[in-house]
This record gives C-alpha cells, sequence and structure tokens, in this order.
C-alpha cells in the first residue's frame, strides 16, 4: 500500500524557519533508514503557505487566494511518500521519526487510493492509463 506520510506545519514552519544541522542531519539520517528499507518513493519540505496560492473551485469559475494561509495546524509542512505494507507498519516508521519541528508537532498518515478502489467506475482503459501514465511520470523522473 502507498501512503502519504504528513508533517503539519507549526508557527515556525510557516515563518520561514529552516531546520538547524542536528536537525537536518537527523531527518537525512532517517531517509536514509527509509531508502534502505525500500519504503521512501518520495520526500520533501514545503516552503512557507506566504510563498503559495490556492485555487478555488465553484463550477466552471477560478478563484487565485494568494497565501499565506490562516490555521496553521490544518497546512502542510512537509510529506514522504511511502510504498509499506499496512497502516500498523507505518505507524511504527513514523513513531521512529525525530521531530520534525523544534517544539511540539504532528504527523499524519493518509492511505493513497488505487484504482482498485474505484470499482467497476475504474474501467480497463483506465486502469491501463493509470499506469502508462506512472511509467511515463516515472520516466521523466529520472531525467537529469
Amino acid at each position: 500500500m502507498r501512503v502519504m506520510v504528513i508533517v503539519k506545519a507549526t508557527k515556525e514552519s510557516e515563518a520561514g524557519e529552516l531546520p538547524n544541522e542536528e536537525m537536518l542531519t537527523a531527518m537525512m539520517n532517517y531517509n536514509e533508514e527509509l531508502v534502505k528499507a525500500g519504503i521512501l518513493l518520495a520526500a520533501d519540505g514545503l516552503k512557507p503557505t506566504s510563498k503559495g496560492a490556492r485555487v478555488h473551485f465553484d463550477g466552471a469559475e477560478r478563484t487565485i487566494i494568494d497565501g499565506p494561509f490562516a490555521e496553521t495546524k490544518e497546512l502542510i509542512a512537509g510529506y514522504w511518500l511511502w510504498e509499506i505494507g499496512s497502516m500498523e507498519e507505518a505507524i511504527e516508521w513514523v513513531k521512529r521519526c525525530p521531530n520534525p519541528m523544534p517544539g511540539p508537532s504532528d504527523i499524519e498518515i493518509r492511505p493513497l487510493y488505487g484504482m482498485e478502489d474505484f470499482g467497476d467506475n475504474a474501467t480497463p482503459e483506465l486502469v491501463k492509463q493509470q499506469e502508462r501514465l506512472r511509467e511515463e511520470s516515472e520516466k521523466l523522473a529520472k531525467k537529469p
């Protein structure tokens, strides 16, 4: 199963405070463990929402909302994408993670949908299209 492991934002991360060398080293060592275990598919930190934008959809209308965004506890500061055996295994790996923030913080684990989750709505043609798109995006990701 694939899961997204979400590092929730804090006031410090939204202020653009970067991790110190000790925290960065601990996180890189943790990422190395994930790679060696064959779990890590992707990982990145996100810049504060003051550097971002949202696009609100209402039918055919689009509204652009520039950051920063309120409600820090609802924002994302970073993520990992893992291929893992179970939710229980993901929880155990997160428990081993160094605290990603200087103070209290939260990490959320969310399973990703697979085409098999969509039942009959995922026609054989759509499944093939999804497989082709994933293969093409993986090839592009490997280009220098």
